[in-house]
């Protein structure tokens, strides 16, 4: 039923877009007729409003991907370099945090390890709301910041680095087997907030995938049991989104490198001194308002990587002001 309300509502926006060109157009022919400047003018000026309308449709069009419909898991790994990445790693945790709650999308945290003095080593969200994962799913790599240091008592110029990496929540419709002699599964004590309740027993989980070597954990519950299911919840999505993109790469060979996620492929920097801007290195989007980015306003980046992802080429987007 949600599928088909989805089609139901986006069969009726065509038709209203398709039917206002229309009406206008006869408009247009009309006013040359007789000869009323006026009239052209204002059915120029529809037409011209349903240009952003249509975009707006063409992005909805690019959410076709077979898991872009799902809620989304989303990790963040801080780089070398201590107190300043973990830091680093903490701000785009608030970003992303931002981003969902500014869309009406709810975020649970799964994990999260804070770092020595300051910010996180790593931390896992689920982000539950429509198309969260088709929206977020170019965001993995590997974000660059540059800035003044904080936590540098001489002022000086640093460079940090943080992992972003985003897979689909899988339901039972999703089907992904998973052998029990291929998991290493370790239990431990849950770091971080929550008193007695939390550093008393050992109820994090974290299960390795052996063959794949891909590793989860989860720590967000007292329960040892339901720790393991979120964990196992967890793996099999990871399995399913390297599935989703060993398909995605062989079938465009050409688009592959794109594609590839790693700690050495840097997708985005983001620069605070000594100049401020923001700069996605796939598409050539950028932004002169860091604050504005770091705040949750990333939808230009997403726009243009989802665009260059799907039609194989950079998006062709205005950077923004």
């Amino acid at each position: 039923m949600q599928e088909k309300n989805r089609l139901e509502q986006s069969i009726t926006l065509c038709n209203e877009v398709d039917q206002e060109l229309s009406d206008n157009i006869e408009l247009i022919e009309m006013g040359e007729m007789e000869g009323d400047e006026e009239i052209i003018a204002e059915a120029e000026s529809a037409i011209e409003s349903l240009t952003g309308k249509a975009g707006e449709m063409e992005l909805q069009t690019l959410l076709s991907g077979e898991a872009d419909a799902n809620n989304a898991y989303l990790e963040i790994h801080s780089g070398a370099g201590g107190t300043e990445s973990q830091d680093w790693a903490s701000m785009l945790l608030r970003m992303y945090m931002r981003w969902a709650n500014a869309h009406g999308c709810k975020v649970d945290l799964i994990e999260q390890h804070s770092g020595d003095e300051a910010g996180i080593k790593s931390a896992t969200i689920q982000i539950k709301g429509e198309n969260a994962y088709g929206w977020l799913k170019t965001e993995s790599g590997v974000h660059r910041l540059v800035r003044i240091s904080p936590y540098d008592s001489n002022a000086r110029r640093h460079t940090s680095f943080a992992s972003v990496w985003v897979y689909p929540v899988i339901d039972d419709n999703f089907e992904v087997e998973v052998e029990e002699k291929d998991l290493r599964i370790d239990t431990y004590r849950a770091s971080g907030a929550g008193g007695q309740h939390v550093n008393t027993t050992d109820s994090a989980v974290r299960i390795t995938h052996i063959p794949s070597n891909i590793v989860v954990q989860c720590q967000n519950d007292r329960s040892q049991h339901k720790n393991r299911a979120t964990a196992m919840n967890m793996l099999k999505a990871r399995l399913y989104e390297a599935e989703l993109q060993r398909r995605e790469e062989e079938a465009n060979a050409t688009h592959s490198s794109k594609s590839e996620i790693g700690w050495g492929h840097q997708i985005r920097s983001y620069v605070l001194q000594p100049y401020q801007m923001v700069k996605d290195l796939r598409t050539g989007v950028e932004s002169g308002q860091p604050d504005k980015v770091l705040d949750g306003d990333i939808d230009a980046f997403l726009n243009a990587a989802l665009a260059a992802r799907v039609h194989g080429e950079t998006a062709e987007v205005e950077d923004i002001e």
